[in-house]
């Protein structure tokens, strides 16, 4: 059996495509949205582009973009009591 891209990433990598990056975390697509992309027809963005073609075409800081996602795989800080 072989595995998608997707099951051998732990990290979110600017040549994902953002079809992938969705399939990666379940929160990606509000990362997205906080840089206002994918959410109205003049600013859609295509499953088969990869993240760094987004940022290029949309004028988004790629390193930020990426610190933004692959935070979404940091685990949660310890609760102390």
């Amino acid at each position: 059996m072989t595995e998608t891209i997707v099951e051998q990433q732990s990290r979110f990598t600017k040549e994902m495509t953002v079809g992938e990056a969705m399939s990666l975390h379940p929160n990606t697509r509000w990362v997205f949205a906080s840089y206002h992309l994918g959410g109205c027809s003049h600013c859609a963005i295509s499953m088969e582009e990869t993240i760094g073609q987004v940022a290029e075409g949309y004028g988004v800081p790629l390193d930020r973009l990426m610190e933004d996602l692959n935070s979404l795989l940091e685990p949660a800080p310890a609760k102390t009591q």
